[in-house]
């Protein structure tokens, strides 16, 4: 039903084209991307500083509202990055200590999103990569409305289930997974390597 959506098989990208697309920045592949595909500006790492590199799952939830996030980590597999699109709101948190852990535990390489998150302290501790736009104290509302791995709108870029995620200082960079060669080539060419 729309507004409850949830797919639980993506196309993940190979292992392989991670790889390659490990030894670049997000400046450099933005460099290499036909059209704009860095995320806006304000969503950066608050914990840790690490780089992270993976498929989405994507997340699309009314503004302030949270709980659907926990069905999305429930999916995730090692490796997988969790993107929400949470329309830049910061009044209330889509993130916190609890999810960083449960997200730990499934293998999940980081999370990014279009919001504000919390329990800052619990979640440095914990280690998971957070990049947000925003942290403040508010709770979300859960009233269960959202999907989960339907195309979203996260930062000012669309993010398809399975699009490659490359999260570091400078931002955060979106790899569509079908023109990821051709990202690749023209990083290559812009670097001259």
């Amino acid at each position: 039903m729309y507004g409850f959506r949830i797919n639980e098989n993506i196309e993940r990208p190979p292992k392989e084209l991670l790889e390659q697309l490990e030894p670049f920045t997000t400046a450099d592949l933005c460099d290499g991307c036909v059209v704009f595909d860095s995320m806006d500006h304000q969503i950066k790492p608050y914990i840790t500083k690490k780089k992270i590199i993976g498929p989405a799952i994507t997340v699309k939830v009314p503004s302030g509202e949270g709980d659907i996030v926990v069905k999305a980590i429930k999916l995730a597999q090692k490796g997988d990055i969790i993107v929400i699109a949470g329309h830049g709101n910061c009044a209330s948190s889509y993130w916190g200590d609890n999810r960083s852990k449960k997200a730990m535990e499934a293998g999940v390489s980081g999370v990014v999103i279009d919001g504000a998150f919390r329990d800052f302290e619990g979640c440095e501790e914990i280690g998971l990569p957070v990049y947000a736009k925003g942290l403040t104290s508010g709770s979300a509302v859960k009233s269960g409305l959202g999907e989960v791995n339907v195309p979203v709108s996260c930062g000012g870029v669309v993010v398809n289930p399975g699009d490659i995620i490359v999260g570091d200082v400078n931002g955060v960079c979106v790899i569509p997974k079908e023109y990821a060669l051709e990202i690749i080539e023209n990083t290559k060419k812009k670097l001259g390597i």
